[in-house]
C-alpha cells in the first residue's frame, strides 16, 4: 500500500513538473507532454548519432583518459625524477637556509609572543584609547588656557604701558611744579 502511495506521489510530482516545464501546451496529438518520454527520445537519438559517427565513438572511448587527466591527483602520477628534484633543492639552498634560520629565530622568540604582555594587549589597547581621549581633551583645555593667558598678558602689558605713561606725565607735571616753586633747579 505504501509503495502504491509513493508511486502515486511521484507521478503527481512528475505531472506537476511537466506542467511547469511545458505549461498548458500539448503535443500535436492532443495528449499532455511527458518529460520522461521526451528525454528518452532525445537520449535514443543522441546514442544513434554517436554510434553512427566514428569520431564520437573514439571520443567516448577517450573520455576515461580525459577524466584521468582532469583529476587533480594526476600530477602525483607524473613525477619529476629525483635527480631533478635534487637540482631544484640545491639551486635554492641559500634561500632555504636563510628561511630555516628565520624560522629558528621565530621559534626562539615564541615564548615572547606567548607572554602575558602580548596576551594583555587588547586590555591595554582599551586603556590606551581612554588615555588618548583624555590627552586630546587636555590638549584642547591647554589651548584654551594658553589663549586666556596670552590675553591676560596683553591686558597686563597695556595696563603697564598706560601706568608707565601716566607716571611719566605725573613726574613731568611734578617736575614743572617744583621748578615753578623753586624747589628744584631748572634743567636745561
Amino acid at each position: 500500500m505504501d509503495k502504491k502511495m509513493e508511486t502515486d506521489d511521484l507521478e503527481t510530482r512528475l505531472h506537476t513538473l511537466e506542467t511547469r516545464v511545458y505549461g498548458e501546451r500539448r503535443i500535436k496529438s492532443g495528449k499532455p507532454a511527458k518529460c520522461a518520454e521526451s528525454l528518452a527520445r532525445i537520449q535514443a537519438g543522441l546514442t544513434n548519432t554517436a554510434n553512427k559517427r566514428e569520431r564520437v565513438k573514439i571520443l567516448h572511448k577517450k573520455i576515461e583518459d580525459l577524466m584521468k587527466y582532469l583529476d587533480p591527483q594526476f600530477t602525483d602520477h607524473i613525477t619529476v625524477p629525483d635527480a631533478m628534484k635534487l637540482e631544484f633543492i640545491l639551486a635554492e639552498e641559500d634561500f632555504l637556509l636563510s628561511q630555516a634560520a628565520l624560522l629558528e629565530q621565530v621559534s626562539s622568540l615564541q615564548p615572547l609572543l606567548d607572554s602575558t604582555y602580548i596576551r594583555d594587549v587588547p586590555e591595554h589597547a582599551t586603556k590606551l584609547q581612554r588615555l588618548s581621549q583624555i590627552h586630546i581633551k587636555e590638549q584642547d583645555q591647554t589651548e584654551v588656557q594658553s589663549l586666556e593667558v596670552k590675553k591676560l598678558f596683553e591686558e597686563y602689558n597695556k595696563m603697564m604701558f598706560l601706568l608707565s605713561k601716566q607716571f611719566t606725565q605725573w613726574d613731568e607735571s611734578l617736575r614743572k611744579m617744583e621748578e615753578a616753586k623753586g624747589i628744584r633747579p631748572v634743567e636745561e
